[in-house]
């Protein structure tokens, strides 16, 4: 059986859904404690100037380890519209932006306090629109090791994850060249229905 322990995040990078797809069981890890400079409230898009991380910010915390589900999200600052002016300069030429749009938009209009809920709603939306329905459960307690699922949460560590995927046409890939594992969004904006089909045919290797 193919279980996977994997991490929540904001718009998951392609390997995140590639290990999804491909999944018999998912258990999301929410009983972790948040770490900096991680894909838990970040991603990568393709930009007109290449590569662009999008981040969220989120508020202090005088915890010296706070756990993932005690995040809150910064209100002090309009990220959600600077994200998605930056997802529009991105991908408003891409092949099925428009078709997706009004899945994307509520997103950023919902004003949310915690991250983790943000991070399933993200996930959510990308599930629907790739028409990808998976069973999952979520941990109960944190364990350092796992014997009985894969465990990817490394994958939440973008510097960590160096899995390559098969490239497909990128709106700026003629100026900049293939960008390998984004947010899943850039292939979904890219390749649409198919997105799917590349999910599955892509190999999981580390």
């Amino acid at each position: 059986m193919n279980d996977i322990l994997i991490h929540p995040s904001y718009f998951p990078s392609i390997s995140h859904f590639v290990a999804i797809a491909k999944a018999e069981k998912v258990t999301f890890e929410i009983n972790d404690n948040f770490q900096k400079q991680t894909n838990r409230n970040r991603m990568y898009i393709y930009s007109p100037n290449g590569i662009q991380l999008l981040n969220i910010p989120i508020k202090h915390s005088n915890k010296a380890h706070q756990n993932i589900k005690e995040v809150q999200l910064e209100t002090a600052f309009d990220w959600q519209k600077q994200h998605f002016k930056s997802l529009e300069a991105a991908y408003r030429a891409s092949p099925f932006f428009e078709y997706f749009e009004d899945e994307l938009l509520p997103i950023f209009q919902k004003k949310n306090r915690y991250l983790l809920d943000l991070n399933y709603q993200t996930m959510e939306m990308v599930s629907k629109c790739l028409r990808l329905d998976f069973a999952y459960d979520e941990t109960t307690e944190y364990f350092h090791d796992v014997t009985d699922k894969n465990d990817l949460r490394g994958l939440i560590n973008g510097k960590k994850d160096v899995l390559q995927f098969e490239s497909y046409t990128q709106v700026f890939g003629g100026k900049h060249g293939y960008l390998n594992n984004l947010s899943i969004l850039d292939l979904l904006f890219n390749e649409g229905r198919y997105a799917i089909d590349y999910l599955k045919k892509q190999p999981l290797k580390f």
